[in-house]
């Protein structure tokens, strides 16, 4: 059976599209028991391998845009129970356009395969989008990250795989934010999921490690498993009540122990 592609987009870096994919394809792995391909389509400037500490990867996508191996021979397994396919700024000569037809030789061994991709439009993101069965785009809730989001939406429509849902990442619940409807009139797009800036992202970040495993009971955890069963089209079981509670009490005392080393280091400088 071949593999439906998705492809994790955005228009501006730093919005948090690759923390997204990484946790999405552990997720849709662990949880829900698929067989995930991550593939970094960033070749430009590709850090998909370091989320996932593979930076010193010795073959990726480039070699095989530029025809020196297989598609199968880039192929990582990774500990947390999807296989990856890395990138190299040594690709920046491959050409991005290869990528659908790279991908095809493989697509029968996964249930999905998750595209990383270019945070701007040039021709990786569009190979990408061409790559792609499905396209859903990260965005911040500010009117510049916004603006740029539209571009990307009509871009798709354009190229013929539309956007279909906004992940609106990095949210503080202020005032200056742009709301949810003003979000989806403007992108002519449903927002999907919205998941609160946390303190346990960075955390994760340092380790190399997504945060569904560093903190997989924490409230981030599970909207990343909720966004997982909306692009799965599954069921999503809300924790019972005895479990949430069971998890905030274990999320403060992490909190709690955190804060009272960091009391003891200044309090002995």
């Amino acid at each position: 059976m071949k593999a439906e592609t998705i492809g994790i987009i955005s228009i501006k870096g730093g919005v948090g599209k690759t923390t997204t994919a990484v946790n999405l394809a552990t997720v849709m792995a662990k949880n829900y028991n698929k067989k995930i391909l991550l593939v970094d389509s960033n070749i430009s400037s590709p850090n998909l391998g370091l989320h996932l500490g593979l930076s010193e990867a010795e073959t990726g996508l480039h070699d095989v845009l530029e025809n020196r191996i297989l598609t199968r021979e880039a192929i990582y397994k990774h500990e947390y129970g999807f296989d990856v396919i890395p990138s190299s700024i040594k690709g920046t000569t491959a050409n991005p356009h290869k990528l659908k037809e790279k991908l095809k030789g493989v697509s029968k061994n996964y249930d999905l395969i998750i595209l990383d991709t270019s945070p701007t439009i040039n021709n990786e993101l569009l190979a990408a989008m061409h790559a792609a069965n499905k396209l859903f785009v990260v965005s911040t809730p500010d009117r510049v990250t916004l603006d740029m989001t539209v571009r990307a939406t009509k871009v798709a429509k354009e190229k013929g795989t539309p956007i279909l849902g906004i992940i609106v990442n990095r949210a503080r619940n202020k005032k200056y934010e742009v709301p949810k409807e003003r979000i989806e009139k403007k992108a002519k797009t449903p927002v999907i999921a919205t998941i609160r800036e946390n303190n346990k992202i960075h955390q994760s970040l340092h380790k190399t490690t997504p945060v569904v495993i560093t903190n997989p009971h924490s409230k981030i955890a599970r909207e990343f498993n909720k966004l997982a069963a909306v692009i799965l089209e599954e069921k999503w079981k809300e924790p019972s009540l005895l479990k949430k509670m069971k998890n905030y009490l274990t999320e403060d005392y992490e909190s709690f122990k955190h804060h009272n080393f960091k009391k003891k280091l200044t309090y002995y400088k």
